[in-house]
């Protein structure tokens, strides 16, 4: 057991140090393009139908939830009524 935590143990540390190293420092490598970080926005050319399924699944909902779902109101006087 001795040899297992002076030697196997650390080694194992330390080659998952290094493969992570490499994931992490292959960025490098990749194009421009491919460098930088995923879009936030969520691009769908069928944007009216996923409106639509929403719409629909939010009308089964009771009016209670609706800030949970819509969230607050931009509007300070607006947030009273809810």
């Amino acid at each position: 057991m001795a040899f297992f935590r002076q030697y196997i143990a650390p080694l194992l540390v330390v080659l998952v140090f290094l493969v992570s190293l490499v994931a992490v420092s292959a960025r490098i490598f990749l194009p421009n393009d491919m460098a930088a970080p995923a879009p936030i926005e969520e691009v769908s050319p069928s944007a009216s139908k996923a409106q639509a399924s929403s719409a629909k699944s939010l009308a089964d909902l009771p009016p209670a939830l609706s800030a949970l779902i819509k969230g607050l109101p931009d509007e300070v006087g607006l947030s009273e009524h809810l």
